[in-house]
C-alpha cells in the first residue's frame, strides 16, 4: 500500500473518532512514543528495557510517578528531558491537549463538537479551544519559572554545580506543578525535610496545580475585587473543600501516628511533624512527593487508611491532579445533607444543583471504586512477587488506589511485582488519568459504531424502590 493512502487512510479514521475515543487514542500513541524515546540509549542506560520504558512513560503522561527505575541514575540527561516534556503533556490535560490538537485533524467542526469538546475540556463555553489552552500554558509557565527560581535561589542551596541545581529547580518545579511526584532522587525530598524554602514552594506548586484551570482563571479575574460573592460557586466549592482536606489530613495524621503507634514522626520534633504531616496531606491527594518514607513500617494502619481515603478523594476539576476530584465529594456530601434532611433538590450555597451532577458524581465514585477493588482483586490473585514474602492486602490496595488516582505513593511494591501486577497498575493509571466515565463512553461508542442514537423522549412510570 502506497505511503499516501496509509495516511489518508488514517485521517480519514481520525476524523471518524469521537472526542472520548480520540482522547484514548492519542493517549495511547503519546505513552508509546514516550516508552520507545526513553528504551533507546541516549535516554536511558542498559538496566532500562522496553517494559520499564513503558512503564515509566505510563506513569510520566499520566502524572502518577509510580517509578521502577531510578531516574536520577538510570536517565541521561536527555532522557530526564523526555520525561519532563511528557510530565507538562500529562499535566497541562491530556484531554485539554488532544482536543486542542482535534482542531487541526477534524476539518468542519460543526457547533455540536465544539460544545462536546467544550466539556471535553473543562472549557467555559463556545469560545476557542485554543484561546484556553494559551492560557493555560502561560499560567503554567509562569508558575513553574517562579518555582524554579524560588528552588534554584533559596532551596536547593547544597548542590554547588550550577547546571546541576538550574536543572534540578526546573525539573521538580515541573513535577510539582503537574502533581506528578516524579524527582531524581531516589528518596525523593526526605534529604529536605527540614528545608522550609523547598517543602513550601513544592506545596504551593502542588496546590495551585491541583485547582484546576477554571479556578485559577476565576481568581485572576477578580482579583482586584476578591470576594467570595464574586467568585463561581464552582470556586468557592473548589476552595472550601481544598481547605477542608488540608486541615483534615493534617490533623488526621498527626493523631492516628500519635495514638497509632507509628514510627512517622518518632524522631521529629513537633515542628518538623507538623511540617511533615500538612505536606503530606497535600500530596497525598495526587502529587506523590514524600519528605518522610512512607511503609508499612514507618506508618499506622490508621495513617495509610487516611492516606488512601485522600488519595481517592484526589485534586479538583481541570487540575493536573487525579481522583474522583473534590466537586464530586461535595456533590455527594450534599446529596446526603438533602436526603437526611427530606428534600427533594440538592442546594449548596443556596443554589440547586441538577440531577445530573448528582448522578455524574455518583457514576464516577461507584466506578472508581468498582474499578480499584477489581486492581487489588488482580494484585492479590498474581502470587508472584521478587520479594520473600507476599504483601498484606491492605498494602496492595493502597498501591492500587495510589495508580488509579494517579499519587505515586509506594509502599515498596511496585518494583516487587511481577509484569502482570505492573499491568494492572499501567491500566489503572492510564484508566485514572483519562477518568473511568470518558473511557466508558469511548468503549461504548466503539461498541454502537453506526448505530443511529436519538435523544430518547419517551416517559416511563413511576414506581418506588426501598433502599
Amino acid at each position: 500500500m502506497p505511503l499516501s493512502q496509509a495516511v489518508h487512510r488514517t485521517q480519514v479514521w481520525y476524523r471518524r473518532l469521537t472526542v472520548p475515543q480520540f482522547t484514548v487514542v492519542t493517549g495511547l500513541l503519546v505513552v508509546i512514543l514516550g516508552a520507545c524515546l526513553l528504551s533507546t540509549p541516549i535516554c536511558s542506560s542498559s538496566k532500562v528495557g522496553v517494559w520499564e520504558s513503558l512503564f515509566t512513560a505510563t506513569s510520566a503522561v499520566t502524572v502518577t510517578g509510580l517509578t521502577v527505575i531510578d531516574v536520577g541514575e538510570d536517565l541521561t540527561i536527555f532522557g530526564q528531558l523526555v520525561l519532563a516534556a511528557m510530565l507538562l503533556i500529562g499535566g497541562l490535560g491530556l484531554m485539554a491537549i488532544t482536543t486542542f490538537l482535534q482542531g487541526f485533524v477534524v476539518s468542519g467542526t460543526e457547533l455540536r463538537t465544539r460544545l462536546d469538546r467544550g466539556k471535553t475540556l473543562d472549557e467555559f463555553g463556545v469560545g476557542g479551544v485554543g484561546r484556553t489552552f494559551r492560557g493555560i500554558a502561560l499560567t503554567a509557565a509562569s508558575l513553574i519559572m517562579v518555582g524554579a527560581i524560588l528552588l534554584f535561589c533559596f532551596g536547593f542551596n547544597d548542590i554547588s554545580n550550577i547546571g546541576e541545581r538550574i536543572w534540578a529547580s526546573l525539573f521538580h518545579s515541573i513535577s510539582a506543578y503537574n502533581n506528578a511526584g516524579f524527582g531524581l532522587w531516589s528518596d525523593s525530598l526526605q534529604s529536605y525535610r527540614t528545608n522550609w524554602v523547598v517543602n513550601l514552594v513544592i506545596i504551593t506548586l502542588i496546590i495551585l496545580g491541583g485547582l484546576g484551570w477554571r479556578v485559577t482563571s476565576d481568581l485572576w479575574s477578580n482579583r482586584h475585587h476578591l470576594h467570595r460573592r464574586n467568585l463561581s460557586l464552582h470556586t468557592r466549592l473548589v476552595l472550601r473543600t481544598t481547605f477542608f482536606l488540608i486541615v483534615f489530613g493534617t490533623i488526621g495524621l498527626l493523631i492516628t501516628e500519635s495514638l497509632g503507634h507509628g514510627n512517622f514522626f518518632t524522631d521529629l520534633s513537633w515542628r518538623e511533624r507538623i511540617m511533615s504531616a500538612f505536606f503530606e496531606s497535600i500530596s497525598a491527594r495526587t502529587a506523590g512527593f514524600t519528605n518522610f518514607p512512607i511503609s508499612i513500617e514507618s506508618i499506622s494502619e490508621s495513617g495509610l487508611l487516611l492516606l488512601m481515603t485522600l488519595m481517592f478523594i484526589g485534586a479538583s476539576p481541570g487540575g493536573t491532579g487525579g481522583g474522583i476530584k473534590t466537586t464530586t465529594l461535595a456533590a455527594l456530601m450534599a446529596a446526603t445533607r438533602s436526603t437526611l434532611r427530606g428534600q427533594d433538590d440538592v442546594v449548596i450555597r443556596n443554589r440547586q444543583i441538577s440531577d445530573k451532577v448528582v448522578l455524574k458524581a455518583v457514576g464516577i465514585t461507584v466506578g472508581s471504586l468498582l474499578f480499584v477493588l477489581m486492581m487489588a482483586l488482580l494484585l492479590s490473585i498474581s502470587s508472584n512477587f521478587d520479594g520473600d514474602k507476599p504483601f498484606s492486602f491492605l498494602e496492595m490496595l493502597f498501591t492500587c488506589i495510589s495508580a488509579f488516582a494517579t499519587v505515586g505513593f509506594d509502599v515498596g511494591v511496585t518494583q516487587q511485582l511481577d509484569h502482570f501486577g505492573q499491568l494492572v497498575l499501567v491500566v489503572g493509571m492510564f484508566v485514572g488519568r483519562l477518568g473511568i466515565l470518558l473511557l466508558l463512553s469511548a468503549i461504548w461508542e466503539a461498541l454502537n459504531r453506526g448505530t443511529f442514537h436519538h435523544q430518547n423522549r419517551i416517559g416511563y412510570p413511576r414506581e418506588d424502590l426501598y433502599v
